[in-house]
Protein backbone atom coordinates (compact mmCIF):
# COMPACT_ATOMS: atom_id res chain seq x y z
CA UNK A 1 0.00 0.00 0.00
CA UNK A 2 0.92 3.55 -0.36
CA UNK A 3 1.20 5.85 2.24
CA UNK A 4 2.25 9.36 3.06
CA UNK A 5 3.12 10.18 6.25
CA UNK A 6 3.09 14.21 6.75
CA UNK A 7 5.22 14.93 9.97
CA UNK A 8 8.87 13.33 10.35
CA UNK A 9 8.53 13.99 14.32
CA UNK A 10 8.52 10.96 16.94
CA UNK A 11 5.74 9.34 15.75
CA UNK A 12 5.51 10.11 11.93
CA UNK A 13 8.71 8.95 11.81
CA UNK A 14 8.45 5.71 13.63
CA UNK A 15 5.11 4.78 12.35
CA UNK A 16 6.60 5.57 8.64
CA UNK A 17 9.98 3.37 9.16
CA UNK A 18 7.65 0.74 10.96
CA UNK A 19 4.64 0.83 7.81
CA UNK A 20 7.70 0.36 5.62
CA UNK A 21 9.04 -2.85 7.44
CA UNK A 22 5.97 -4.66 7.22
CA UNK A 23 6.21 -4.15 3.27
CA UNK A 24 4.37 -0.35 2.38
CA UNK A 25 5.41 2.30 -0.04
CA UNK A 26 6.11 4.86 2.58
CA UNK A 27 7.37 8.45 1.75
CA UNK A 28 7.58 10.59 5.14
CA UNK A 29 6.95 14.58 4.27
CA UNK A 30 8.68 17.58 6.38
CA UNK A 31 8.81 21.12 4.97
CA UNK A 32 12.08 21.06 7.16
CA UNK A 33 14.47 20.46 4.23
CA UNK A 34 17.74 19.67 6.59
CA UNK A 35 15.88 16.86 8.80
CA UNK A 36 14.71 15.54 5.23
CA UNK A 37 18.53 15.99 4.15
CA UNK A 38 20.15 14.16 7.11
CA UNK A 39 17.20 11.42 6.79
CA UNK A 40 18.30 10.65 3.50
CA UNK A 41 21.87 10.93 4.23
CA UNK A 42 20.51 7.84 6.86
CA UNK A 43 21.24 9.94 9.60
CA UNK A 44 18.42 10.21 12.23
CA UNK A 45 17.26 13.28 14.10
CA UNK A 46 15.61 11.39 17.02
CA UNK A 47 16.90 8.86 20.03
CA UNK A 48 14.77 5.73 19.70
CA UNK A 49 16.33 2.17 20.41
CA UNK A 50 16.14 0.15 16.85
CA UNK A 51 14.58 3.07 14.47
CA UNK A 52 18.18 3.96 13.16
CA UNK A 53 18.39 0.56 12.24
CA UNK A 54 14.95 0.08 10.36
CA UNK A 55 15.20 3.30 8.60
CA UNK A 56 19.28 2.07 6.90
CA UNK A 57 17.25 -1.48 6.36
CA UNK A 58 14.25 0.20 4.62
CA UNK A 59 16.00 3.26 2.98
CA UNK A 60 18.03 0.48 1.19
CA UNK A 61 14.92 -1.40 -0.15
CA UNK A 62 12.94 1.05 -1.05
CA UNK A 63 10.47 1.15 0.82
CA UNK A 64 10.79 4.09 2.89
CA UNK A 65 11.57 7.70 1.13
CA UNK A 66 11.89 10.91 2.67
CA UNK A 67 10.97 14.32 0.57
CA UNK A 68 9.88 17.78 1.22
CA UNK A 69 7.87 17.65 -1.68
CA UNK A 70 4.12 17.59 -0.20
CA UNK A 71 2.29 17.74 -3.13
CA UNK A 72 3.58 15.05 -5.06
CA UNK A 73 3.94 12.73 -1.91
CA UNK A 74 -0.16 13.37 -1.22
CA UNK A 75 -0.61 12.66 -5.04
CA UNK A 76 0.89 9.56 -5.14
CA UNK A 77 -0.23 7.93 -1.77
CA UNK A 78 -3.65 6.26 -1.30
CA UNK A 79 -3.52 6.90 2.81
CA UNK A 80 -2.45 10.32 4.24
CA UNK A 81 -1.38 10.05 7.58
CA UNK A 82 -1.16 13.85 9.35
CA UNK A 83 1.09 12.89 11.92
CA UNK A 84 1.94 16.89 12.62
CA UNK A 85 2.76 18.74 16.42
CA UNK A 86 0.02 19.31 18.21
CA UNK A 87 1.32 21.42 21.51
CA UNK A 88 0.29 23.37 23.70
CA UNK A 89 -1.41 26.80 22.55
CA UNK A 90 0.14 30.19 24.51
CA UNK A 91 -2.54 29.94 27.03
CA UNK A 92 -1.02 26.41 27.97
CA UNK A 93 -4.24 24.85 27.99
CA UNK A 94 -5.97 24.28 25.16
CA UNK A 95 -4.30 22.27 21.97
CA UNK A 96 -2.60 24.38 19.16
CA UNK A 97 -4.03 23.04 15.98
CA UNK A 98 -2.79 24.94 13.28
CA UNK A 99 0.16 22.73 11.83
CA UNK A 100 -3.07 19.93 11.43
CA UNK A 101 -5.20 23.01 9.68
CA UNK A 102 -2.06 23.99 7.53
CA UNK A 103 -1.41 20.31 6.50
CA UNK A 104 -5.53 20.08 5.99
CA UNK A 105 -5.23 22.81 3.82
CA UNK A 106 -2.43 21.06 1.61
CA UNK A 107 -3.84 17.78 1.46
CA UNK A 108 -7.49 19.83 -0.03
CA UNK A 109 -4.92 21.14 -2.84
CA UNK A 110 -3.66 18.23 -3.97
CA UNK A 111 -6.25 15.39 -3.93
CA UNK A 112 -5.87 13.80 -7.48
CA UNK A 113 -8.63 10.56 -6.54
CA UNK A 114 -10.13 9.37 -3.39
CA UNK A 115 -7.43 9.46 -0.41
CA UNK A 116 -8.25 7.60 3.19
CA UNK A 117 -6.98 10.79 5.20
CA UNK A 118 -6.15 9.44 8.80
CA UNK A 119 -5.29 11.82 11.91
CA UNK A 120 -2.59 10.50 13.77
CA UNK A 121 -1.35 13.64 16.24
CA UNK A 122 -3.32 13.51 19.38
CA UNK A 123 -6.36 16.20 18.27
CA UNK A 124 -9.18 17.15 21.23
CA UNK A 125 -12.92 15.67 19.86
CA UNK A 126 -14.21 17.40 16.87
CA UNK A 127 -11.40 17.98 15.16
CA UNK A 128 -11.55 14.86 12.34
CA UNK A 129 -15.00 17.16 11.82
CA UNK A 130 -12.90 20.35 11.07
CA UNK A 131 -10.68 18.80 9.17
CA UNK A 132 -13.39 17.22 7.04
CA UNK A 133 -14.90 20.81 6.23
CA UNK A 134 -11.64 22.09 5.22
CA UNK A 135 -10.94 19.82 2.27
CA UNK A 136 -14.88 19.94 1.27
CA UNK A 137 -14.07 23.54 0.69
CA UNK A 138 -11.66 22.44 -2.29
CA UNK A 139 -12.60 18.57 -2.69
CA UNK A 140 -16.26 16.83 -3.00
CA UNK A 141 -16.77 14.15 0.10
CA UNK A 142 -16.67 11.67 -2.82
CA UNK A 143 -12.73 11.85 -3.21
CA UNK A 144 -11.81 11.81 0.35
CA UNK A 145 -12.78 10.20 3.84
CA UNK A 146 -11.06 11.89 7.13
CA UNK A 147 -10.85 8.70 9.75
CA UNK A 148 -9.13 9.02 13.56
CA UNK A 149 -6.38 6.07 14.34
CA UNK A 150 -4.56 7.49 17.84
CA UNK A 151 -0.93 6.81 18.49
CA UNK A 152 -0.32 4.70 21.61
CA UNK A 153 3.72 5.06 20.94
CA UNK A 154 5.95 4.98 24.55
CA UNK A 155 8.90 6.76 24.19
CA UNK A 156 11.74 4.22 24.71
CA UNK A 157 9.77 1.69 23.34
CA UNK A 158 8.14 2.91 20.31
CA UNK A 159 9.32 0.41 17.73
CA UNK A 160 8.21 -2.83 19.98
CA UNK A 161 4.58 -1.09 20.84
CA UNK A 162 4.50 -0.65 17.24
CA UNK A 163 5.11 -4.11 15.92
CA UNK A 164 3.13 -5.55 19.21
CA UNK A 165 0.45 -2.95 20.20
CA UNK A 166 -2.03 -3.88 23.00
CA UNK A 167 -5.08 -2.22 20.77
CA UNK A 168 -5.33 -0.63 17.38
CA UNK A 169 -8.00 1.83 17.29
CA UNK A 170 -9.77 3.06 14.71
CA UNK A 171 -12.70 6.32 14.44
CA UNK A 172 -14.76 6.08 11.14
CA UNK A 173 -17.99 7.30 10.01
CA UNK A 174 -17.75 5.09 7.17
CA UNK A 175 -17.42 1.19 7.84
CA UNK A 176 -16.14 0.08 4.20
CA UNK A 177 -12.95 2.60 5.35
CA UNK A 178 -13.06 1.09 8.62
CA UNK A 179 -12.16 -2.75 6.56
CA UNK A 180 -9.41 -0.47 4.59
CA UNK A 181 -7.62 0.36 7.67
CA UNK A 182 -8.08 -3.37 9.31
CA UNK A 183 -6.16 -4.70 5.80
CA UNK A 184 -3.46 -2.06 6.28
CA UNK A 185 -2.82 -3.68 10.13
CA UNK A 186 -3.58 -7.04 9.30
CA UNK A 187 -0.09 -8.27 9.35
CA UNK A 188 -0.56 -7.11 13.26
CA UNK A 189 -3.67 -8.73 13.75
CA UNK A 190 -2.39 -11.64 12.54
CA UNK A 191 0.22 -11.30 15.39
CA UNK A 192 -2.64 -11.09 18.17
CA UNK A 193 -3.45 -7.36 18.08
CA UNK A 194 -6.59 -5.80 19.05
CA UNK A 195 -8.61 -4.05 16.46
CA UNK A 196 -10.79 -1.94 17.72
CA UNK A 197 -13.28 0.51 15.76
CA UNK A 198 -15.64 2.91 16.54
CA UNK A 199 -17.01 6.23 15.35
CA UNK A 200 -14.14 9.31 15.02
CA UNK A 201 -15.10 11.31 17.74
CA UNK A 202 -14.76 8.08 19.98
CA UNK A 203 -11.07 7.45 19.07
CA UNK A 204 -10.58 10.90 19.39
CA UNK A 205 -10.99 10.63 23.29
CA UNK A 206 -9.82 7.43 23.56
CA UNK A 207 -6.27 9.15 23.31
CA UNK A 208 -7.22 11.69 25.86
CA UNK A 209 -8.67 9.69 27.94
CA UNK A 210 -6.09 6.75 28.15
CA UNK A 211 -3.33 9.33 28.98
CA UNK A 212 -5.40 11.56 31.71
CA UNK A 213 -5.39 7.76 32.84
CA UNK A 214 -2.36 6.95 33.17
CA UNK A 215 -1.23 10.75 34.02
CA UNK A 216 -3.55 10.20 37.50
CA UNK A 217 -1.94 6.95 38.15
CA UNK A 218 1.41 8.44 38.53
CA UNK A 219 -0.03 11.67 40.50
CA UNK A 220 -1.89 9.04 42.51
CA UNK A 221 0.63 7.07 43.66
CA UNK A 222 3.66 9.81 43.86
CA UNK A 223 0.67 11.64 46.61
CA UNK A 224 0.24 8.11 48.36
CA UNK A 225 4.35 8.04 48.47
CA UNK A 226 4.21 11.53 50.08
CA UNK A 227 1.87 9.72 53.20
CA UNK A 228 4.45 6.55 53.26
CA UNK A 229 7.50 8.91 54.25
CA UNK A 230 5.22 10.31 57.30
CA UNK A 231 4.15 6.91 58.01
CA UNK A 232 7.19 5.09 57.81
CA UNK A 233 5.85 2.71 54.97
CA UNK A 234 7.72 1.54 51.79
CA UNK A 235 5.42 2.71 48.99
CA UNK A 236 7.23 -0.24 46.61
CA UNK A 237 5.08 -2.79 49.00
CA UNK A 238 2.15 -0.67 48.58
CA UNK A 239 2.63 -0.36 44.57
CA UNK A 240 3.27 -4.61 44.32
CA UNK A 241 0.02 -4.86 46.69
CA UNK A 242 -2.98 -2.92 44.97
CA UNK A 243 -1.05 -3.51 41.47
CA UNK A 244 -1.84 -7.08 41.93
CA UNK A 245 -5.16 -6.55 42.02
CA UNK A 246 -6.19 -7.40 38.19
CA UNK A 247 -8.81 -4.03 38.20
CA UNK A 248 -6.31 -1.59 38.83
CA UNK A 249 -2.60 -3.22 37.31
CA UNK A 250 0.92 -2.62 37.99
CA UNK A 251 1.78 -0.71 35.67
CA UNK A 252 2.28 3.32 36.16
CA UNK A 253 2.20 2.93 39.68
CA UNK A 254 5.91 3.57 40.53
CA UNK A 255 6.42 6.85 42.57
CA UNK A 256 8.96 9.23 41.62
CA UNK A 257 9.53 12.72 39.83
CA UNK A 258 6.38 14.82 38.51
CA UNK A 259 5.04 12.94 35.37
CA UNK A 260 6.50 14.77 31.84
CA UNK A 261 7.62 14.52 28.24
CA UNK A 262 5.40 15.38 25.06
CA UNK A 263 1.78 14.06 26.12
CA UNK A 264 0.74 13.66 29.55
CA UNK A 265 0.93 17.24 30.52
CA UNK A 266 -0.15 18.98 27.63
CA UNK A 267 -3.01 16.37 27.16
CA UNK A 268 -4.34 16.06 30.26
CA UNK A 269 -4.68 20.54 30.59
CA UNK A 270 -5.93 20.08 26.54
CA UNK A 271 -8.70 17.71 28.00
CA UNK A 272 -10.01 19.91 30.36
CA UNK A 273 -10.43 22.52 28.42
CA UNK A 274 -12.95 19.98 25.76
CA UNK A 275 -14.49 19.53 29.29
CA UNK A 276 -15.41 23.25 29.93
CA UNK A 277 -16.04 23.75 26.22
CA UNK A 278 -19.16 21.48 26.27
CA UNK A 279 -19.75 22.16 29.73
CA UNK A 280 -18.44 18.81 31.51
CA UNK A 281 -16.02 19.78 34.72
CA UNK A 282 -13.51 17.08 34.45
CA UNK A 283 -12.92 17.83 38.14
CA UNK A 284 -10.44 14.52 38.71
CA UNK A 285 -8.22 15.26 35.74
CA UNK A 286 -7.98 19.32 37.16
CA UNK A 287 -6.90 17.43 40.06
CA UNK A 288 -4.19 15.47 38.43
CA UNK A 289 -2.86 18.68 36.77
CA UNK A 290 -2.62 20.32 40.15
CA UNK A 291 -0.88 17.99 42.20
CA UNK A 292 1.65 16.89 39.48
CA UNK A 293 2.52 21.40 39.22
CA UNK A 294 3.11 20.32 43.23
CA UNK A 295 4.95 17.46 42.52
CA UNK A 296 7.91 19.35 40.75
CA UNK A 297 7.89 21.98 43.87
CA UNK A 298 7.95 19.66 46.38
CA UNK A 299 10.75 17.72 45.38
CA UNK A 300 12.57 20.13 44.57
CA UNK A 301 11.83 21.78 48.26
CA UNK A 302 12.95 17.94 49.19
CA UNK A 303 16.71 18.92 47.92
CA UNK A 304 16.60 22.18 49.84
CA UNK A 305 16.37 19.94 52.87
CA UNK A 306 18.73 17.23 52.25
CA UNK A 307 21.27 20.07 51.97
CA UNK A 308 19.89 21.92 55.40
CA UNK A 309 18.62 25.05 53.19
CA UNK A 310 22.35 25.81 52.74
CA UNK A 311 22.22 25.58 48.57
CA UNK A 312 24.93 27.97 47.64
CA UNK A 313 28.81 27.17 46.23
CA UNK A 314 26.78 23.17 46.99
CA UNK A 315 28.12 21.01 44.62
CA UNK A 316 25.15 19.07 42.80
CA UNK A 317 25.50 15.97 40.43
CA UNK A 318 22.11 15.00 37.84
CA UNK A 319 22.10 11.76 36.73
CA UNK A 320 19.74 11.94 33.62
CA UNK A 321 17.99 14.95 32.56
CA UNK A 322 15.52 13.31 30.30
CA UNK A 323 12.04 12.79 31.75
CA UNK A 324 12.36 8.85 30.76
CA UNK A 325 15.41 6.59 30.19
CA UNK A 326 15.91 5.69 26.59
CA UNK A 327 15.02 8.90 25.04
CA UNK A 328 16.32 12.25 24.32
CA UNK A 329 13.16 14.00 24.81
CA UNK A 330 13.65 16.80 27.56
CA UNK A 331 9.88 18.42 27.16
CA UNK A 332 8.48 18.84 30.32
CA UNK A 333 11.28 17.25 32.15
CA UNK A 334 11.09 17.48 36.07
CA UNK A 335 15.04 18.38 35.53
CA UNK A 336 13.65 21.95 33.38
CA UNK A 337 12.23 23.38 36.99
CA UNK A 338 15.21 21.36 39.08
CA UNK A 339 18.22 22.75 38.19
CA UNK A 340 17.39 26.64 36.79
CA UNK A 341 15.91 26.65 40.44
CA UNK A 342 19.06 25.74 42.22
CA UNK A 343 21.64 27.34 40.00
CA UNK A 344 19.98 30.49 40.99
CA UNK A 345 20.31 29.82 43.86
CA UNK A 346 23.87 29.50 43.83
CA UNK A 347 24.71 25.83 43.51
CA UNK A 348 26.61 24.78 40.92
CA UNK A 349 25.69 21.75 39.14
CA UNK A 350 27.08 18.84 36.97
CA UNK A 351 24.85 17.01 34.91
CA UNK A 352 25.55 13.57 32.76
CA UNK A 353 23.15 11.90 30.25
CA UNK A 354 23.53 9.54 28.12
CA UNK A 355 22.07 11.28 25.37
CA UNK A 356 24.20 14.11 25.46
CA UNK A 357 24.44 17.96 26.32
CA UNK A 358 21.09 19.69 26.25
CA UNK A 359 20.73 22.94 25.32
CA UNK A 360 18.18 23.82 27.29
CA UNK A 361 21.20 24.61 30.42
CA UNK A 362 23.93 26.38 28.38
CA UNK A 363 22.53 29.68 29.59
CA UNK A 364 23.70 28.39 33.21
CA UNK A 365 27.00 29.45 33.59
CA UNK A 366 26.89 27.54 37.04
CA UNK A 367 25.55 24.59 34.88
CA UNK A 368 28.02 21.75 33.38
CA UNK A 369 27.39 18.69 31.22
CA UNK A 370 30.26 15.92 31.59
CA UNK A 371 30.30 12.67 29.23
CA UNK A 372 31.07 10.49 32.15
CA UNK A 373 28.94 9.88 35.14
CA UNK A 374 32.01 9.15 37.31
CA UNK A 375 33.71 12.64 36.71
CA UNK A 376 30.33 14.52 36.65
CA UNK A 377 29.87 13.12 40.40
CA UNK A 378 33.49 14.11 41.41
CA UNK A 379 33.38 15.92 44.37
CA UNK A 380 29.98 16.51 44.79
CA UNK A 381 28.10 17.31 47.82
CA UNK A 382 24.71 15.34 46.23
CA UNK A 383 23.96 13.12 43.81
CA UNK A 384 20.65 13.32 42.35
CA UNK A 385 19.74 9.98 40.46
CA UNK A 386 16.86 11.80 38.21
CA UNK A 387 16.51 9.28 35.58
CA UNK A 388 16.62 5.87 35.78
CA UNK A 389 18.73 4.85 33.03
CA UNK A 390 19.98 1.13 32.83
CA UNK A 391 23.74 1.98 33.39
CA UNK A 392 23.00 3.96 36.27
CA UNK A 393 21.45 0.63 38.43
CA UNK A 394 25.31 -0.66 38.90
CA UNK A 395 27.02 2.19 39.63
CA UNK A 396 30.42 1.79 41.70
CA UNK A 397 29.25 4.38 44.56
CA UNK A 398 32.58 4.22 46.19
CA UNK A 399 34.17 5.42 42.75
CA UNK A 400 31.51 8.84 43.03
CA UNK A 401 33.52 10.78 45.46
CA UNK A 402 36.25 10.81 48.00
CA UNK A 403 33.88 12.27 50.48
CA UNK A 404 32.66 9.15 53.30
CA UNK A 405 29.43 11.19 53.14
CA UNK A 406 28.45 11.58 50.16
CA UNK A 407 24.41 12.20 49.80
CA UNK A 408 22.33 10.68 47.03
CA UNK A 409 18.81 11.37 46.42
CA UNK A 410 17.49 8.40 44.67
CA UNK A 411 13.96 10.03 42.82
CA UNK A 412 13.37 6.24 41.22
CA UNK A 413 14.30 4.40 44.05
CA UNK A 414 17.03 2.33 42.27
CA UNK A 415 18.92 1.08 45.42
CA UNK A 416 17.82 -0.57 48.56
CA UNK A 417 17.61 1.76 51.01
CA UNK A 418 19.35 -0.63 53.69
CA UNK A 419 22.27 -1.59 51.89
CA UNK A 420 23.03 1.95 50.54
CA UNK A 421 23.10 3.24 54.38
CA UNK A 422 24.82 0.26 55.63
CA UNK A 423 27.35 1.08 53.18
CA UNK A 424 27.70 4.61 54.89
CA UNK A 425 25.66 6.53 52.26
CA UNK A 426 23.58 9.71 53.61
CA UNK A 427 20.85 8.17 51.66
CA UNK A 428 17.37 9.44 50.35
CA UNK A 429 14.90 7.89 48.36
CA UNK A 430 11.16 8.04 47.24
CA UNK A 431 8.09 7.11 49.62
CA UNK A 432 10.34 5.19 51.85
Amino acid sequence: MKICMIGTGYVGLVTGACFADLGNSVVCVDKNDEKIAMLNNGEVPIFEPGLEEIVKKNSLSGRLKFSSNISASIKKSDFIFICVGTPSSKNKRSANLKYVFQVSKDISRNINKFKIIVTKSTVPVTTGDKIEKIISKRKSKKYFEVISNPEFLREGEAIRDFRFPDRIVIGSNNNKITRRMRNLYEPLIKKGAHFFSTNRRGAEVIKYASNAFLATKISYINEIANLCEKIDVNVEDVSLGIGLDQRIGSRFLRAGPAYGGSCFPKDTKALTVTGDLFKSNLSIIKSVIKSNEKRRKLLTLRVQKILSNKIKNKKIAFLGVTFKPNTDDMRQSSSLSMIPFLAKKGAKINYYDPTGQKKEFEKFKSVTFFNDVYKACKGNDLVIIHTEWEEFKALDFKKLSKRKKIKIFDMRNLYSEKSMKKSGFEYYSIGR
